[in-house]
């Protein structure tokens, strides 16, 4: 473990492996530990896995404007200045994917090459009607005034009888309570305010600029997710260089409902494009 400053807050980070760089972003209520039943596969890269403002060992500001998409992209810009990463892939999981894209939108225009490759699991390029969009940003506040009130295991009890994670009932119970324990671990004040600063309530839509990245994007959604597959596919056709790819008996969370395909999939998109693989060479 490895404690950052950047920008006034301090990041948790946890590097592994020895190669080309790949940044993993978790999505909300994880942290870096979500990756690491996948670490071993890809130990060939240097995996830079960090938590996010408010989650695992990060800093957990009272201010909840602090943990916006565009504090955390600064964050993250900084982060690789600080470790010298000049080119690197970005992996995000829901949260952290929308952070991930936000953070390819932003490279695009500042440091086009930065970011060699994009991997965006259970993602969504944020709400376009701005009706919804308010209505979801009403419900995450709520949410959040709860998870102070109550505190952090009512919230997890709460959190994982959700539909979206209906599918994670048939896990191994030990996967099921490693996912359990991260979540326990998180600081309630940093959940909340994640809810208020960056959920998908107050984000910026982002559909209509995906044209402007040029890195090859995989886009992965599991087949029992709805939802998110058919976001996967209207990504896809604003993008220039998407693939997508569906994976059978999974839900949202694909890395941890089938861990092997999730693996195989990211690790042969990696192999192609990540910097100093296939095409994409360049200094780490």
């Amino acid at each position: 473990m490895s404690r950052i400053a950047v920008n006034g807050v301090h990041l948790n980070v946890e590097t592994s492996g020895n190669g080309p760089a790949v940044l993993l972003l978790h999505g909300f209520t994880g942290s870096a530990s979500t990756w690491t039943p996948h670490l071993h596969a890809w130990r060939d890269f240097t995996t830079i896995a960090v938590d996010l403002l408010g989650h695992g060992s990060s800093d957990c500001p009272a201010d909840p404007s602090r943990y916006g998409l565009d504090h955390a992209v600064s964050d993250l810009v900084r982060l690789l200045d600080h470790l010298g990463v000049r080119h690197s892939a970005v992996l995000g999981y829901s949260m952290g994917g929308r952070t991930a894209l936000r953070l390819a939108l932003h490279l695009a225009r500042h440091s086009p090459t930065q970011v060699s490759a994009l991997v965006l699991e259970s993602t969504s390029p944020g709400i376009e009607d701005k009706k919804e969009r308010d209505a979801r940003a009403r419900r995450d506040a709520a949410l959040a005034m709860t998870i102070e009130r109550d505190g952090i295991e009512s919230f997890v009890n709460r959190w994982e009888a959700l539909p979206l994670f209906a599918t994670q009932e048939h896990l191994p119970a030990e996967a099921r309570e490693e996912v359990r324990r991260q979540r326990l671990a998180n600081d309630p004040r940093g959940l909340a305010n994640s809810l208020r600063g960056m959920g998908v309530g107050v984000q910026e839509p982002l559909l209509a600029r995906l044209g402007t990245i040029d890195a090859p994007v995989l886009l992965l959604a599991g087949a029992l997710d709805g939802k998110y597959r058919s976001l996967a596919c209207e990504m896809a056709e604003k993008l220039r260089h998407a693939q997508v790819e569906i994976i059978a008996e999974a839900g949202h969370a694909i890395h941890l409902e089938q861990p092997a395909a999730f693996t195989r999939t990211v690790r042969d998109f990696l192999d192609k494009h990540a910097p100093g693989k296939g095409g994409n060479a360049g200094p780490m």
